[in-house]
């Protein structure tokens, strides 16, 4: 076995789609979103070939943060089959760079599912449960699009089915737009929606914009009311699924959100997709979850909870525990 650089793009994709199809975060495109707006970090696209056949792919990203460096491989790595001797054979590797690169950990986040064998492999490789929350969709609510229009909507929660039909009856548009003169309005109500909700705005939001809408892979959604912009999301469309990646409101008792999510839904069905991906939810047993009303408001669309392991974190010196211990802190304090 040995480790490449890959630099084909459709060589790249094809694996991500043929193994790990839901796995957004190791796109190509997303490295270029990494890229173009976080200069500092430093990404690597590499791949663990067995006798010159690719059998695995990873987008690693040095992350400089204040609280430490280390590898993150979000939704990755991306194997064709998931057994010790491919790990230990990758993360060997890994962790050569890790250190090279003054890294105090890696930290990990496949997509593949939250069960005892996967967990059992993973603590043999000496990785550990990451401190933070269900980050990136690893606890997530999908919708299937595989039934006609008319079940998908009888399936919804009642009063779901009821304010979607009130937002048809008010005056209310949906609009959909790839222009970034509509990506600075979504802006103008993002602010404040992170302002009442609390939470950091995300990085990167223009510079993913711009990347996979050049590639038919996005759309911004929004939703106005006499004139006035009340709600937007920005959907990307990638390997058959529509996600629900960032959202905006103004708050208001109109139900723009609910008709908005309609219409997304409509697209995706119009677009061939098989699923649709509302991001992430609350868990079950945590009642107070800061996530609880977002998440009544998306499973009332109907659906199912898709589970994934937990984020892995691979300690490389002691310097890791200092991390370990705020992030553990912050995770607390919020609520999650």
């Amino acid at each position: 076995m040995e480790i490449k650089e890959i630099t084909n793009k459709k060589i790249w994709e094809e694996f991500i789609s043929k193994y790990s199809p839901q796995s957004l975060f190791q796109s190509w495109n997303w490295g270029e979103v990494i890229s173009k707006c976080i200069p500092t970090d430093q990404i690597w696209r590499i791949g663990l070939l067995n006798n010159n056949s690719l059998i695995g792919i990873a987008l690693v990203c040095k992350v400089n943060a204040k609280r430490g460096k280390f590898l993150h491989l979000r939704h990755g790595p991306i194997f064709s089959s998931w057994n010790r001797k491919n790990l230990s054979f990758f993360f060997a590797y890994l962790k050569n760079l890790a250190y090279e690169n003054g890294c105090n950990f890696m930290r990990i986040s496949p997509l593949i599912s939250n069960t005892s064998e996967n967990k059992t492999l993973h603590t043999v490789m000496r990785f550990r449960d990451a401190p933070i929350h269900a980050l990136d969709g690893e606890y997530c609510w999908i919708l299937d699009l595989d039934k006609d229009l008319n079940t998908i909507f009888s399936q919804m929660r009642k009063t779901t089915r009821y304010l979607v039909r009130q937002g048809e009856k008010k005056d209310i548009q949906i609009i959909q737009s790839i222009h970034k003169k509509d990506l600075d309005k979504f802006f103008d109500i993002y602010a404040k929606t992170a302002k009442r909700q609390n939470f950091v705005m995300h990085k990167g939001i223009r510079e993913e914009f711009n990347i996979f809408s050049k590639d038919k892979q996005l759309i911004l959604f929004l939703g106005y009311c006499q004139k006035q912009l009340l709600a937007a999301a920005l959907i990307i469309f990638y390997n058959h699924q529509a996600i629900y990646h960032h959202s905006a409101s103004i708050e208001q008792k109109i139900p723009v959100n609910y008709l908005l999510q309609w219409e997304v839904i409509k697209e995706a069905k119009k677009r061939g997709m098989k699923s649709y991906n509302f991001w992430g939810i609350a868990p079950e047993d945590k009642p107070n979850h800061p996530w609880c009303g977002l998440t009544l408001f998306k499973k009332g669309f109907g659906g199912r909870t898709v589970e994934y392991l937990h984020c892995q974190d691979l300690p490389l010196n002691l310097l890791y525990y200092q991390t370990y211990l705020l992030e553990f802190v912050r995770r607390t304090w919020k609520g999650y």
